[in-house]
């Protein structure tokens, strides 16, 4: 029980901390077409994103995947622009009323598959390679954490700015990743490999 409390207490601070700035970015990007109301939504679109990861940090703890850091951690900013660049081309009537299953799935899906490869180096020098099992659930689960304490956070500022300071949805999605975009693009230069 310690171990798991010491991997959860892991993936809390790998997520929630400055170094995670692209994280937290690609998490208010997912997040940021939802209100409060669609809380669940946005927990089911957090969790697919923790699946994609939890999928390839597997992988690469147990040695089957692996691809060069420097060009993973320099995809990782590029999955960031797809996702903000996908919010800026939303359309008023698809946010109110979105599609039963939109694609922004599939991106957090297939995104977390880059994410978590990233993970993967990190991890291992801290946990080896014997008993994955219980450290790399620990971690995921530290993980799936700190990202729902993002996107309260990011739901409560949308909440701010739409119900009280009553600006337009569509001006807060596209206003708020047209910054995330900045900071990824100015990410994905300073990581060219």
């Amino acid at each position: 029980m310690q171990d798991f409390k010491l991997y959860f207490g892991v993936g809390i601070e790998h997520i929630l901390n400055p170094e995670a700035l692209d994280h937290i970015l690609f998490v208010t990007a997912l997040c940021l077409r939802y209100q409060w109301k669609d809380w669940r939504k946005v927990v089911v679109l957090v969790t697919a994103f923790t699946i994609g990861h939890s999928v390839t940090l597997a992988l690469s703890a147990l040695g089957l995947v692996h691809f060069a850091t420097r060009w993973i951690e320099f995809f990782i900013p590029l999955t960031i622009v797809a996702t903000a660049i996908n919010n800026l081309m939303q359309k008023p009537d698809r946010i109110e009323h979105p599609s039963r299953l939109p694609i922004i799935y599939f991106f957090a899906l297939f995104f977390g598959l880059i994410h978590g490869l990233a993970f993967a180096n990190s991890l291992l020098s801290l946990i080896g390679k014997d008993n994955l099992i219980l450290p790399l659930l620990a971690f995921n689960l530290g993980i799936e954490a700190a990202q729902l304490v993002i996107v309260a956070v990011i739901l409560v500022i949308s909440f701010i700015f739409v119900r009280l300071i009553r600006l337009r949805r569509l001006w807060w999605l596209k206003g708020a990743s047209a910054l995330v975009l900045l900071a990824s693009l100015k990410m994905a230069f300073e990581r060219w490999p």
